[in-house]
């Protein structure tokens, strides 16, 4: 069991402001999130596009956006090692239940049993937990080398480094992650055969990111093919091939190493449901004083809430973060001065932010 003072439930840009906002008012706070990397929708749905209204910044990339946050979000979320993980960041885990202690506060199980007893919880999930979009075939969800994101982990050796990939999906997702797998900067990490696999010669992406795939193409670096598939040999926990119509009417067998997924993500709202708090059209009610929702104590920020005037922008979920963090350090301070400090002056800010003053 983790005690904490606030759990954070989705590490996207809010959900890592979030987290920042608390520590500057001195509460720790473990952060949750489905995804096998913190960003949320913006490196689930657009990493390389531009976003434009970020206060301060004319110009930035879901990732780059990610990034400059979790590195604003360092001195509260600690790690072992430069380059290790943090120890307060967990992913790849689903919130399965939510329940209030008797004595206040919360207790949090996932689906993964990670157990976390919280003072306070704060739901930053933006339209739900995002999970990603896959075929509906037997097997399928079973089988060990079915993938559905990019390889991540730096130092390690991607699954399907020289093997036979089959990347499925003709949209932004999958030819960008086709075109990030094939110019991989180290050639061991590359497939020895890279597959694109789509119903149809057309795709559903931006012209630039189509025209670069198609050179590829014809540069035989990418072998197109198309069809659907409907039927997956699976052996040992493993798929061997997958049996694909064509626009001829004919199905083939297609042997492969490795299947990556790259549908697109869906939202679900999941468990959050069953927690017993208001909601009006799958989001959360809340107070805009506080950002509370109608269980004391659990908070909703972002694209998840709403309320009269709500606006679903990624600067609005930052001003939501703040006003909840500080309504949250009132509630579980009531006797401590809730004095506002500026982090230009304050030694107190300074001395949580590890800044030399």
């Amino acid at each position: 069991m983790i005690h904490t003072d606030a759990l954070v439930i989705g590490a996207g840009p809010v959900g890592l402001f979030q987290v920042f906002q608390l520590g500057l008012l001195g509460l720790k706070a473990e952060i949750i999130d489905v995804l096998p990397q913190a960003g949320g929708q913006c490196i689930a749905l657009y990493p390389d596009k531009p976003i434009y209204d970020i206060p301060g910044v004319p110009l930035c990339t879901g990732r780059e956006l990610t990034q400059q946050l979790l590195v604003q979000a360092m001195p509260f979320m600690p790690a072992d090692a430069p380059d290790a993980p943090s120890r307060n960041l967990h992913l790849g885990h689903m919130v399965s239940e939510l329940r209030a202690c008797a004595d206040g506060g919360f207790q949090i199980e996932t689906d993964k049993g990670l157990l976390i007893q919280a003072r306070a919880v704060f739901i930053a999930a933006g339209a739900g937990a995002f999970v990603p979009r896959t075929l509906n075939l037997p097997g399928l969800a079973e089988a060990g080398n079915v993938h559905h994101f990019l390889h991540e982990a730096s130092g390690t050796t991607a699954p399907w480094a020289g093997q036979h990939l089959i990347i499925h999906g003709g949209g932004d997702e999958a030819l960008s992650a086709a075109l990030s797998i094939a110019r991989h900067p180290d050639l061991a990490q590359r497939p020895a055969r890279l597959s694109l696999l789509h119903r149809r010669d057309q795709f559903q992406a931006e012209a630039d990111l189509d025209a670069a795939v198609r050179d590829l193409m014809a540069a035989g670096e990418i072998n197109l093919i198309v069809g659907m598939p409907t039927e997956a040999t699976v052996d040992d926990g493993l798929v061997t091939s997958l049996q694909i119509l064509g626009t001829d009417g004919q199905t083939r067998s297609q042997p492969l190493d490795h299947l990556l997924i790259r549908l697109g993500m869906s939202p679900k709202l999941g468990p959050l449901s069953n927690w017993g708090m208001a909601l009006e059209r799958k989001q959360v009610a809340v107070n805009t004083a506080s950002f509370e929702s109608s269980i004391p104590g659990l908070y909703a920020v972002g694209d998840i809430n709403v309320y009269p005037g709500k606006k679903r922008l990624l600067l609005c979920g930052f001003h939501e973060a703040t006003l909840a963090a500080h309504h949250a350090a009132a509630a579980l301070n009531p006797d401590a001065p809730q004095h506002l400090l500026y982090t230009t002056t304050s030694p107190l800010l300074h001395q949580r932010l590890g800044v030399a003053k």
